[in-house]
């Protein structure tokens, strides 16, 4: 089944909530970026996250996320937008290790603490947004959690889960976002925060195949959800050889000339979806040939 996200509102609109799958999206990124499980389920998680912050942006708006945690994954960059798009990569994807004390992937490990959650908003003005804030567990579901009440101002919980098979596959993938909005009174907060202490890890509820709509049910009550939306989302990377070649014109004659003369063509890779693009003497030549014009 394909992946996708509810948007939805709760209790008379003061609570603001969505729920996602994403499965799907993330075996492919797993599959393109050849990671091993720890480093799959914080790529996942991370993905996911950002997944639902790019369905609250209007139009061609879109964002990058950046969590540099100082573990030995390194850097983990993914960029999502409006319409449910969504890429992502770690820096070292060969990175795994036992299980943690409670039995699941040590993805806080492999991320590391003593670092930052970077949000940059591209929402198609002359300035960016930027917001950053420190990592608080590295798990990434409360470092997402914190990025909302710190920098967006907004009390959120947000909850994130991968569960990764023995082949390295992906059985399940998804989360949630909730929301409080103005006008949420102690009752609401108390409401929420008593359905999510009794919720399963997210993760085993999409394995059992719960999906989205389901999931806010089960976090706010069937009888205070409002569904908005339903939207499909995917892995998606915009690379292609035609944006490489603009890339290596935008070098300069000399850079383009050096790699002639030098190295006889050249060779580059996406960083998101790890697809190769080759470039012979003769193509370089070409456009060697646009820069002069």
């Amino acid at each position: 089944m394909s992946d996708y996200l509810i948007k939805a509102l709760a209790f008379d609109g003061k609570v603001r909530a969505y729920a996602i799958t994403t499965t799907v999206m993330i075996n492919e990124a797993v599959r393109r970026q050849k990671t091993w499980a720890t480093a799959s389920a914080a790529l996942g998680r991370a993905m996911t996250a950002s997944t639902m912050m790019g369905a609250m942006l209007k139009g061609d708006s879109k964002l990058t996320v950046k969590i540099e945690g100082g573990g030995p994954i390194g850097a983990i960059i993914v960029d999502a937008n409006a319409m449910g798009e969504t890429r992502g990569y770690v820096t070292n994807p060969s990175v795994h290790f036992e299980l943690n004390a409670q039995g699941k992937l040590d993805v806080a490990r492999a991320v590391g603490t003593s670092g930052y959650l970077s949000v940059v908003k591209d929402l198609g003005m002359r300035d960016n947004f930027t917001g950053s804030v420190p990592l608080v567990s590295g798990e990434l579901g409360e470092d997402f959690t914190y990025y909302f009440a710190s920098s967006e101002q907004t009390p959120s919980s947000v909850g994130v889960g991968v569960l990764v098979n023995p082949d390295e596959t992906i059985a399940a993938s998804g989360g949630f976002i909730i929301q409080m909005l103005p006008g949420a009174d102690d009752a609401v907060i108390d409401e929420v925060e008593r359905r999510l202490s009794t919720l399963p890890p997210i993760s085993k509820l999409i394995e059992a195949g719960m999906p989205p709509e389901e999931m806010l049910a089960a976090i706010v009550g069937d009888d205070n959800l409002k569904i908005l939306e339903k939207m499909g989302v995917q892995f998606s990377c915009p690379c292609s050889k035609e944006r490489i070649s603009n890339a290596l014109i935008s070098l300069g004659k000399d850079e383009l000339k050096d790699m002639i003369e030098t190295d006889g063509g050249a060779e580059t890779r996406c960083h998101f979806c790890n697809e190769e693009y080759h470039f012979s003497k003769e193509d370089l030549t070409e456009l060697l040939e646009q820069t002069s014009q």
